[in-house]
């Protein structure tokens, strides 16, 4: 059936053939182009140049692996100890609102690469796990899956995750996107995101040990590389270990491959064979080569640096580069065993920030040389990277007090915010949860003005940057921070 639909195609469709073209997008999902190990395809021992239909369900072995190229120039790669199916597949480049792409990974980890025909419809797209929900902004990403837990990561592009609970359920179709949903983008170095059963907000995490990479199923050296661009991958790496067969069908399905090597290249890419190499800490990423091997970096210091230490000196001026921070915020009264920040005081009396804004005991402003750029649709997830805070009980003196559990939610096409953290101390834990609004000038200024008041601002390349001062009153207890974050 495949041979009978490359045949077609490759001599060009004719108007009297136009009604045949939906159903062979939409029966055949792509093409096995690498198989490893033990694979299967449909319950069967999965071969090379074999088509992939809707509905197959594919299978990994402890050593095997998987890759298939979809029709739309895209990857679905399988690693060991995996399952996953092809639920639909259908493909429609004249019109893209008829596409319908979705995947389902049961068990394992897989990595995603968005075809052509994907991120023409992105809201056509969906990839399941047994607990969450993940849709594309046009991206590359992998999963690692059991019945409990699901992860994400980003290789480029990004993704938007949400927990199955009210209308985003697994029989859906597109991405669940809304209050319960979280974004993840590439430019998060080392973040991904977690769901568990039950969980509705995926949590966002910072642990390296637990990525889908690190789950005893390491990515194989020749796996696809580069970004999705308008004609597919544009450059996907085969190694030796592949026959002829392989590289010239990698090449009729229209990707370019690097020529065969007499040694496996990609040491930097696959952690395994590193450790195999002669001097290791040389090919291992950046921050471990500098602790391992100080010679390496003592060594030239002192050649380099004293030949040029005599004219450098009287020329480098680092004094006349002030401190210029975007946005900055600090106390500016005595309170809770905390003194008023003079440092932040002397960058407002400058002149060079806008007027602050007050909210209790913490001051708030940005340089008034800065333009607000910021997307002008989606959303995005940030990370608390600061805070400061502290708790007053009625008739009590204030204590210092921690932030936890924080989070900042904005969605650029509606201009609003919601953020919600827990304030912890004096033997109390005060959640706090305010929406708002973003201005023009990427100002952050909330809705609910009752019990709570934050005043704030977005600011960095892209809208990157967000910082915001909070007041929140409830029975008995009122308190007071300040917080940085970044994505």
């Amino acid at each position: 059936m495949y041979t009978h639909f490359k045949s077609i195609w490759a001599g060009g469709l004719l108007a009297a053939f136009a009604l045949l073209a939906p159903a062979a997008w939409a029966g055949q999902a792509g093409t096995v182009v690498f198989v490893a190990g033990d694979a299967k395809l449909a319950a069967r021992p999965a071969v090379l140049d074999v088509a992939v239909q809707e509905g197959d369900e594919l299978a990994t072995g402890a050593d095997g692996y998987i890759y298939i190229k979809t029709v739309d120039q895209g990857f679905l790669v399988l690693r060991p100890n995996s399952k996953a199916r092809i639920v639909a597949y259908h493909i429609d480049n004249a019109n893209p609102a008829n596409t319908r792409v979705k995947l389902e990974l049961l068990q394992g980890v897989a990595r995603s690469i968005s075809g052509v025909g994907v991120k023409q419809a992105r809201q056509n797209f969906r990839f399941n796990t047994p607990v969450a929900a993940i849709g594309v902004r046009g991206t590359d990403f992998v999963v690692y899956t059991d019945q409990q837990t699901s992860r994400v990561t980003v290789v480029s592009g990004g993704v938007v995750v949400s927990g199955f609970s009210g209308a985003c359920g697994p029989e859906g179709g597109g991405p669940c996107e809304g209050g319960a949903s979280r974004e993840l983008f590439a430019g998060q170095a080392g973040l991904m995101l977690q769901v568990q059963r039950g969980q509705n907000m995926p949590q966002l995490l910072r642990s390296p040990a637990m990525s889908p990479a690190d789950q005893g199923t390491p990515a194989r050296p020749d796996e696809p590389v580069g970004k999705v661009g308008g004609s597919g991958v544009t450059d996907v790496s085969l190694d030796a270990q592949k026959t002829t067969t392989v590289l010239n069908n990698s090449r009729a399905l229209g990707q370019q491959t690097n020529p065969p090597p007499a040694v496996a290249p990609p040491v930097v890419v696959a952690p395994p064979p590193v450790v195999e190499q002669s001097p290791p800490p040389v090919v291992t990423p950046d921050p471990p080569v500098i602790t391992p091997q100080p010679p390496v970096v003592v060594t030239p210091d002192p050649p380099v640096t004293t030949p040029v230490t005599p004219p450098v000196t009287p020329v480098t001026p680092p004094v006349t580069t002030p401190d210029r921070k975007e946005v900055v915020w600090g106390r500016y009264q005595d309170i809770a065993g905390g003194i008023a920040d003079a440092a932040v005081q002397a960058k407002l009396d400058s002149g060079a920030y806008s007027a602050q804004n007050f909210v209790g005991v913490y001051q708030i402003a940005r340089l008034k040389d800065t333009a607000y750029v910021a997307p002008r649709e989606g959303t995005a997830s940030f990370v608390l990277a600061s805070s400061d805070a502290i708790l007053q009980r009625t008739g009590a003196d204030a204590v210092q007090a921690a932030v936890q559990d924080a989070h900042l939610d904005v969605n650029f096409s509606t201009k609003t915010f919601n953020t919600g953290l827990t304030v912890v101390g004096d033997g109390l834990r005060v959640p706090v949860t305010i929406n708002g609004t973003v201005t023009k000038l990427g100002e952050m200024v909330n809705t609910t003005l009752s019990d709570s008041k934050i005043r704030g601002y977005l600011g960095g390349a892209n809208a990157a940057e967000a910082a915001y001062i909070f007041q929140y009153k409830t029975l008995g207890v009122m308190v007071n921070g300040a917080t940085t974050w970044g994505r």
